[in-house]
């Protein structure tokens, strides 16, 4: 008889009020949010609040929870006024707070008595010992450092009975957990206290001194540029070994992404979840299209981390991209008449008569369609609409549904990289 599996919580980010929803709608079953105090994005649309308030009555109507990231590294006096912030918290109905500083759990826990705490990966759990000293002080999960290789994950899971909370999507930090100071020292920016200027994705290049172009002639130059900017990660083909090895929390990297990645990527990764536990064999059948389906939203290559091997320079963004994403967000059904068969859409980007166009929406639904009958708020015929946010209306073939997502296929502004390294901008 085969063990029962259980159902992982599919987590994803929210940066603001509006993608909060997004992802509860799209098949999320948590999402983690920043407040305005103590996390580690400062740009990435923090939550008031009130705002706290909505996203937690919203995704508790839903059967979802919320989280609020607050893993910065404290400096003196960074801490004041923290126990009154998580009290608040707590009387919202926060699910749990993430946290990677011991003084910042230390007043969570003892001045805001019934907040659960999970550990951020900033603090770098890699060990089953590790996860057992945070659940002796309390906490209920651990959010795994993305160093863990898939045999370490297993490993922790056979020794201790904390939640597991581990990566399966986004951007990976180039250094040890998200601890880096390369932002401070060359922007004044601190990674580590919300303010990161991601230094390791700016260009470099190797010079031979001096600097001057009769130099360079003689000496040549490096053909490519050198950095620091790993790939994103994605464990959508490797689902199976992540629910087998005991997994509790799929977590979902960007808070600072549009909700065209947020909806996508959520969906994605609920099917994944419902298609596996239903039988190996139904998420073999469906992974195709689940891969294909990511590689709809704009985001870099693509790897798994650490989880399989150290990752080598393939893992690094040098030189040509090798694949690249071929749609475009350009808006979302706001409605939908069943007896005219008529969207009204709210426009995102430039919509024009005639396009190849893709519905998708919760649940893994897709409608592709022709743009035709375009019109505009008063009704008048248009070829184009290229003024965001714009109410339209246009005919489809078949049912959509108010919350849906379109994308344009063929569509969109890549940067590339030529083979000697220059960068260039190209229409796909």
């Amino acid at each position: 008889m085969s063990r029962k599996l259980k159902r992982p919580e599919v987590l994803a980010p929210a940066g603001t009020l509006e993608k909060l929803k997004v992802a509860i709608s799209y098949g999320a079953d948590a999402v983690y949010i920043g407040g305005d105090a103590y996390g580690l994005r400062s740009r990435a649309g923090n939550f008031s609040f009130d705002e706290i308030r909505e996203g937690v009555a919203f995704a508790s109507a839903h059967g979802a929870k919320v989280y609020v990231a607050a893993n910065m590294v404290t400096h003196e006096g960074n801490e004041v006024g923290a126990g009154e912030w998580f009290r608040t918290l707590r009387d919202i109905g926060i699910s749990a707070v993430i946290v990677s500083d011991p003084a910042l759990i230390a007043i969570a826990a003892s001045e805001a008595p019934g907040l659960p705490i999970h550990l951020s990966t900033q603090a770098s759990a890699t060990n089953y010992e590790t996860l057992e000293f945070w659940k002796n002080l309390g906490l209920e999960r651990v959010v795994l450092a993305r160093e863990v290789s898939m045999s370490e994950l297993a490993e922790i899971r056979q020794h201790t009975d904390v939640e597991i909370e581990a990566f399966v999507h986004g951007a990976m930090c180039i250094s040890y957990s998200g601890r880096c100071v390369l932002s401070n020292y060359m922007s004044h920016r601190d990674a580590n206290r919300g303010g990161c200027s991601q230094s390791c994705r700016w260009k470099y290049d190797l010079y031979d001194m001096p600097f001057g172009v009769e130099r360079r002639s003689v000496q040549g130059e490096i053909p490519e540029d050198f950095s620091m900017s790993a790939v994103d990660m994605s464990m959508i083909e490797h689902v199976p070994d992540l629910i087998e090895n005991g997994v509790n929390s799929f977590k979902i990297e960007g808070r600072m992404k549009s909700i065209h990645y947020v909806s996508t990527v959520s969906n994605v990764y609920k099917k994944a979840v419902d298609a596996y536990l239903e039988s190996p064999e139904t998420f073999e059948q469906i992974k195709p299209a689940l891969v294909d389906e990511l590689w709809k939203v704009a985001q870099r290559e693509l790897a798994t981390g650490f989880y399989y091997q150290t990752p080598s320079e393939n893992e690094q963004l040098f030189g040509a991209r090798r694949k690249i994403p071929q749609y475009k967000f350009v808006g979302e059904v706001v409605a939908f008449d069943a007896k005219t068969m008529t969207a009204t859409v709210r426009q995102r980007n430039v919509i024009t008569e005639g396009d190849e166009i893709e519905f998708y929406g919760p649940g893994f639904r897709h409608v592709t369609a022709t743009v035709e009958n375009l019109r505009n708020e008063d009704g008048e015929r248009i070829d184009r609409a290229p003024n965001p946010m714009e109410l339209l209306t246009m005919t489809v073939p078949t049912a959509v549904e108010p919350g849906d997502m379109i994308r344009k296929n063929g569509s969109g502004l890549i940067n590339l990289y030529e083979k000697n390294g220059v960068a260039k901008t190209v229409r796909v």
